[in-house]
């Protein structure tokens, strides 16, 4: 039986419909939907069932062990499997590399015979490879220039104006309110430059600021 791991049962107390998906790109194939011809006049048979009573109410409630059985397995199941099977069939191929089941369209590589994953096609690696050495180069050359020639290394960066509160986006002024961003307070006692701005008293020698 082929597509034992890469399909699912959509079926419904209606009738029968299977999708069937390509084990590379996972894009999906439905099949035709089955009409159950038996569950379309047991459903008739309930709704006269209903009016009358009696004998066709006791066919109709049969019908719950009935779908048990069609929700596990039944011939008229497995013969709509089969159909669905026949019909998908033409869009994929099995690959003899690796035994999975591929969309004929977007994943065969037709020269070869097999899966675009087992074979992958020329054009298509070519193209990975130089997209893949262009991006190694970028970051080489990245590395090479010299991005801190024109920032301040030596002043401690703020992340938060020290007037507004905002988040600061780096530079010697806010650009939200354009206080300076290396703001020092000078101690009037030891006459340290340390402080944060908003201190009370001097972190090195306790003077009230």
């Amino acid at each position: 039986m082929p597509f034992t791991d890469n399909f699912a049962d959509l079926s419904n107390t209606q009738g029968y419909q299977f999708e069937f998906r390509c084990e590379r790109c996972g894009n999906g194939f439905r099949s035709a939907f089955q009409r159950d011809n038996v569950e379309t006049g047991r459903s008739v048979l309930r709704a006269v069932g209903s009016f009358f009573g009696g004998t066709l109410r006791d066919l109709s409630n049969s019908a719950d062990q009935w779908r048990y059985d069609r929700a596990t397995n039944s011939p008229a199941k497995d013969r709509a499997l089969a159909a669905a099977v026949q019909e998908i069939t033409p869009s994929f191929r099995q690959c003899r590399g690796c035994g999975d089941w591929m969309c004929h369209d977007q994943c065969w590589n037709e020269e070869i015979g097999q899966c675009l994953r087992c074979s992958p096609s020329v054009a298509e690696e070519i193209s990975r490879a130089q997209a893949s050495a262009q991006r190694d180069q970028i970051w080489d050359k990245a590395r090479e220039k010299d991005w801190t020639a024109d920032l301040d290394l030596d002043t401690r960066a703020k992340v938060t104006c020290p007037g507004c509160g905002l988040k600061a986006d780096g530079g010697k002024f806010c650009s939200s309110c354009g206080t300076s961003l290396a703001l020092k307070v000078r101690c009037g006692g030891c006459g340290s430059e340390g402080n944060k701005p908003g201190a009370l008293f001097c972190s090195d020698c306790g003077t009230k600021l």
